[in-house]
């Protein structure tokens, strides 16, 4: 039953079996699709996040901040706004925004590089699927497809390589950009950053604007048409090869054709994409775009090297001193700063700065061609290199530099001379630091007086030292103009150091801009003509004498006079702060004794009257300044209106000037202010230095600077010249006293009492502040202490005027107690008529003097003349007749009034000379008889040349204590003998040519004269 139970299963249908097989299958197909989708997005997901994994993710800000940030091109302009140039970088960029530009610009980017910019978000998926295309199957062209979106990316924020990672980071900072800026902005950004190749100037062009004016010459985007826009928007592509301009600025064939043949392209892309019409297509191909293209022009840099460096180092100290208020100029130069100075220039350079300076055009121009003419210089040598040059013009009125000339040859040396280097003053400091203080200090007025002799200053290597003056020589008490007229230096020394004082001296310069003074220079004695640590700029030294031009008004001198950031905001713009630091009377009388500097005869700068063409009708005056060995030269000189410095040298300061170029500066200013007079004619407004009031002229003593005595009256002794009214003296002049001296190595001295009136002067000499008796004993107690070599003989240290001195010391010759030896070598000398008697000194220490004594015809000797007082010229003037025998003898006489016994005897005239010795040596007692007379003369012989005859013997034996021989003539061998001359020497030259006849020779002790000698004919 069980069995019968069971029943028998159902048969299934054929078409539902193969419905459900078909359903697993796809199911399972499926399953598996989505298992390798799964798989393979996996490792898609994968790759791109190890591509990406250590890219940031940047916030809206940064990006905003980044896509809007450009090193933008900054400029440099004249005083009229005309432009110097761009500042140095090695591109040329300028800002537009998406207003700026015009359909055809637009039209052009977008047809070449991005035609659905404004559709797509960032990417352009058909352009992406293709590129992804050509990447895996390793096809020949590939063709990127990056938007110009992803170009932005990559430009702002990637390197611009072509790796997957890249392209991908790439993307998704494209997708992030879209969300944050707009499509106007991302454009904008695009063409302000994407380079353009080189423009006319030789600069790298960045950014849509600056290419157009870089190779059109076009400011206004508007103004470019369709072919312009589409020559331009080909270049990005590949910016080194589609250039028209090299890197110097030169026209590039091969690069400008293959420029145009992108160009056509872009139009082709242009007219395809419907953005323009086939006319318009038709035109823009005929269009000649070689003729718009710019001229080549040089870089500012190289046109003008100097003044655009100088700009951009200034505008970046300036922009430091802005930011910090606490910095100075002097901080700015140390060391330790010039890490900041960098960087400021770095962010000038890059922050699209306007810099506008106070150089005229004009005068910068003709100041450089000046400069630059090696007529104007001692040629190049190789062992100095080029003689270089530097100055400022500047207005003093204001302080603005109108003009620099910062060297010769920019690639021969970058330094700016006029304002990086410094160098020592030499005179020119003598103005600032001694003159000029004193004058506003009332110590002295132009007429004063100064004694321009010797001091003796401590030195901590030699001991001491002793200045000179450049011509080796020390005039004496000059007047405070003549000083300086003439540039001597011991007037200025003794002002500076005794007057003025070292530490006031400076103060006052450092009112007047002088910003290089060392700290060790508060003990430079010698700074007022020089001596400085590191010296002075052409720069500051200039603007320190604007001051006197300018009524004693200082303006410090700037070259800056605004700065601009891109937008034309002013970062800064120069204030005028005029500071009065001495009076306008202290002005025109400094301005007044530079004036004679030039104008007076004996003027350092007097040869500028033939050289400044306009002299006489333009006021000029100025100050000549040299250093040792005349390493340096300078001239500093100024009209009314404009102040002039200029310095001539070598880079090394060892190296002297040549003989014309220890004139250099002088005559460089002059060719500088002729050329301005002649084409900046407007320039020189002012045709008088104005006297303010107060100002009076007034007579002095020229003895003392004091008023007038009686007695100064009468010696003549007058100056007349201008005065500051309350600074006229009130003491009357005491310095001129009629004393009796006597004079010892060129020195007066108090006579000794015994000394007799005959050697004594009596006369008016003047009392100096210190008396010359004195200053002798200083210098040679100094020179005692200094080294050989160092040495001068002390007659060197005597100033012109010694004989007017008037004496402190009593006269330091000793008496010896015995009567002095008599003179030797007594010679006598005819000329029609005329005698000349010469004679060497006697050897005693105590002389004081020598009186010469005469005999007429073996008559009684009288005194000739006034007495030879010692250091005076040992010769005398005589008057004989021929037909009389005049004998002379000279004796010497002793501090004590002792007198010598008689010289050897000198005759004139034809009558036979009496050999024994006076009775009576004027003031002396009488002479003994002669005991014995000296032997004659053996060994004479005689040489006849064409123009003399010479005549030499044997020396007589010391016992016959000979003091002298007598050379005896006998014409034509005739037997008439007369005496030709006397001599203390063995040798005698008779010049005469064509002589004949017979010689004989005497020898003479105290005794007499002995018999002649064998004689000796010539013929």
């Amino acid at each position: 039953m069980q069995e019968e139970r069971q029943q028998t299963p159902a048969k299934r249908s054929k078409w539902r079996t193969f419905g459900i097989v078909t359903f697993i299958t796809v199911k399972w197909m499926v399953y598996f699709g989505i298992f390798i989708g799964l798989l393979a997005g996996g490792a898609v997901t994968g790759y791109v996040a190890a591509l990406v994994k250590n890219e940031e993710v940047r916030p809206r800000t940064v990006i905003e901040e980044k896509v809007g940030e450009n090193a933008i091109t900054g400029f440099v302009y004249f005083n009229d706004d005309s432009l110097v140039g761009q500042l140095r970088t090695s591109e040329d960029r300028m800002i537009i925004t998406y207003d700026d530009l015009p359909p055809q610009v637009i039209n052009a980017v977008l047809g070449i590089e991005d035609n659905n910019f404004f559709e797509h978000n960032g990417v352009d998926i058909n352009g992406l699927g293709r590129a992804v295309k050509q990447k895996l199957l390793n096809e020949e062209t590939q063709t990127g497809g990056s938007t110009l979106t992803q170009q932005l990316a990559r430009r702002v924020f990637l390197s611009l390589d072509k790796t997957d990672s890249r392209k991908i980071k790439e993307i998704f900072l494209s997708l992030r950009m879209e969300r944050y800026l707009t499509k106007e902005e991302i454009l904008a950004a695009y063409l302000n950053k994407v380079p353009f190749g080189n423009g006319s100037s030789g600069y790298n062009l960045f950014g849509i604007k600056a290419a157009a004016k870089g190779i059109f010459g076009i400011t206004d985007l508007n103004q470019l048409n369709i072919a312009q826009s589409a020559y331009l928007a080909g270049l990005p592509q590949r910016p080194s090869a589609y250039t028209a301009f090299t890197g110097k600025g030169q026209f590039n064939q091969a690069g400008f054709d293959l420029a145009l043949g992108r160009q056509k392209t872009v139009l082709m892309r242009m007219m395809q994409t419907g953005r323009i019409t086939q006319q318009e297509y038709d035109e823009a191909l005929k269009f000649d775009i070689r003729k718009t293209l710019s001229e080549p022009s040089e870089k500012a840099y190289t046109t003008f090297p100097y003044l655009m460096l100088e700009a951009e180092r200034q505008a970046a100290e300036i922009m430091l001193m802005e930011q910090d208020a606490t910095l100075t100029k002097a901080d700015l130069r140390k060391k330790e700063n010039a890490p900041l100075i960098e960087e400021a220039r770095d962010h000038l350079l890059r922050g699209g700065y306007h810099v506008y300076t106070t150089i005229d055009k004009d005068i910068y121009q003709l100041m450089r061609e000046v400069g630059t003419n090696d007529e104007n210089f001692t040629p190049y040598s190789e062992e100095k290199g080029l003689e270089q040059i530097a100055a400022v013009m500047l207005d003093h009125k204001t302080g603005a530099i109108v003009g620099m000339l910062e060297g010769r040859d920019f690639y021969e040396e970058q330094l700016n001379y006029a304002t990086q280097m410094t160098r020592q003053p030499g005179s020119t400091m003598k103005t600032l630091a001694a003159y000029l203080p004193a004058i506003e200090m009332g110590i002295i007025q132009p007429a004063s007086i100064i004694d321009d002799a010797p001091i003796v200053l401590k030195d901590g290597q030699k001991g001491f030292h002793i200045p000179m003056n450049v011509n080796r020589k020390f005039a004496g008490l000059v007047t405070a103009r003549d000083a300086l007229n003439r540039s001597l230096n011991l007037p200025a020394l003794k002002i500076f150091n005794d007057d003025v004082k070292i530490e006031n001296a400076w103060a006052f310069v450092k009112k007047l801009g002088i910003t290089t003074l060392q700290p060790e220079d508060s003990y430079a004695q010698t700074g007022v003509i020089g001596g400085l640590s590191i010296g002075v700029s052409v720069e500051e030294l200039t603007n320190a004498y604007g001051s006197i031009p300018n009524k004693g008004v200082f303006n410090d001198a700037y070259m800056i006079s605004r700065i601009t950031d891109a937008n034309g905001k002013i970062v800064y713009e120069h204030k005028q702060e005029p500071k009065r630091v001495f009076s306008e009377q202290s002005a025109f009388l400094m301005t007044d004794m530079l004036s004679t500097v030039i104008s007076s005869k004996s003027g350092s700068a007097s040869k500028l009257r033939s050289q400044f063409k306009k002299y006489g009708e333009i006021p000029i005056a100025g100050k000549t300044g040299s250093t040792q060995s005349y390493g340096d030269v300078w001239f500093m000189g100024f009209s009314p209106d404009i102040t002039l410095g200029v310095w001539a040298g070598y880079e090394e300061q060892v190296n002297s000037l040549s003989e014309n170029g220890k004139a250099r500066a002088r005559s460089i200013w002059a060719l500088i202010m002729n050329e301005m007079a002649e084409k900046k004619p407007e320039v020189f407004a002012t045709d008088k230095f104005e006297r303010p009031s107060g100002i009076v002229k007034a007579t002095v003593s020229s003895a003392s600077g004091l008023l007038p005595s009686q007695l100064t009256k009468e010696a003549g002794m007058l100056v007349t010249d201008w005065f500051n009214k309350k600074d006229i003296p009130k003491k009357t002049d005491d310095a001129l006293v009629k004393m009796a001296y006597i004079t010892f190595n060129g020195v007066n001295y108090l006579p000794n009492p015994a000394t007799p009136s005959d050697m004594v002067k009596e006369q008016i000499v003047i009392k100096r502040k210190k008396p010359l008796d004195v200053l002798m004993d200083e210098i040679r107690a100094a020179q005692s202490k200094l080294p050989a070599k160092s040495r001068r003989s002390m007659s060197a240290y005597l100033p012109a005027d010694a004989e007017n001195n008037a004496p402190s010391k009593p006269d330091p010759r000793v008496d010896d107690g015995a009567a002095p030896p008599p003179p030797a070598s007594v010679k006598l000398q005819s000329s029609d008529g005329v005698l000349i008697l010469t004679f060497s000194d006697s050897s005693a220490k105590d002389v004081i003097g020598y009186r010469v004594y005469k005999s007429v015809n073996q008559g009684p000797y009288k005194k000739q003349g006034e007495s030879i007082t010692v250091g005076s010229e040992k010769r005398m003037k005589l008057y004989a007749s021929s037909s009389q025998n005049s004998t002379y003898y000279v004796t010497a006489v002793d501090v004590a009034g002792k007198e010598s016994a008689p010289s050897p005897l000198v005759q004139y005239g034809n009558s036979p000379i009496n050999t024994a010795p006076p009775e009576s040596g004027g003031n002396s007692g009488g002479n003994e008889e002669a005991a014995s007379a000296p032997s004659a003369p053996t060994g004479l012989q005689a040489s006849k040349t064409e123009l003399s005859v010479r005549l030499t013997w044997a020396s007589n034996s010391v016992s016959d204590q000979v003091t002298q021989y007598h050379v005896y003539f006998s014409s034509n061998n005739d037997g008439k003998y007369a005496k030709i001359a006397s001599t203390s020497e063995t040798n005698y030259e008779y010049v005469a040519p064509l002589v004949t006849g017979a010689f004989y020779v005497t020898s003479e002790n105290a005794n007499g004269e002995s018999a002649p000698s064998d004689a000796q004919t010539v013929n």
